[in-house]
């Protein structure tokens, strides 16, 4: 039996809202050196998986880019099959603004929106 190899795919990629990609250009614009916001998972959470962000000084090899008016979103091949399609979007809920990820594989989320499962 052949082994997965996420590079054998077509991806459709990942986009970002306006609010998004605005963020992300407002966090590279702080620090010197970063390039964007690298998106990927880790396993955790009471759903399965729980998207992680990170800011991006050097990409990894591995890294695909997608791009929005300036802003730049790094995802980890590896987390491609997982959140493929995936909208990022920037929003406020109460007195709090978050990351909100519009993920069409997730098959479920838990109760929090913290973490999901595919």
């Amino acid at each position: 039996m052949e082994s997965f190899n996420p590079q054998d795919f077509t991806w459709r990629g990942l986009t970002m809202t306006p609010a998004a990609a605005e963020h992300i250009r407002a966090l590279a614009s702080k620090q010197a050196g970063v390039l964007g916001v690298r998106l990927g998972i880790k396993q955790t959470g009471c759903a399965g998986f729980a998207y992680v962000l990170d800011t991006v000084t050097e990409p990894n090899e591995d890294d695909l880019l997608y791009e929005s008016d300036g802003a730049r979103l790094y995802v980890p091949l590896q987390a491609m099959p997982f959140i493929d399609g995936t909208e990022v979007d920037y929003v406020r809920e109460g007195l709090n603004q978050i990351f909100k990820f519009h993920n069409p594989k997730a098959q479920h989320e838990c109760g929090c929106g913290e973490s999901f499962g595919v």
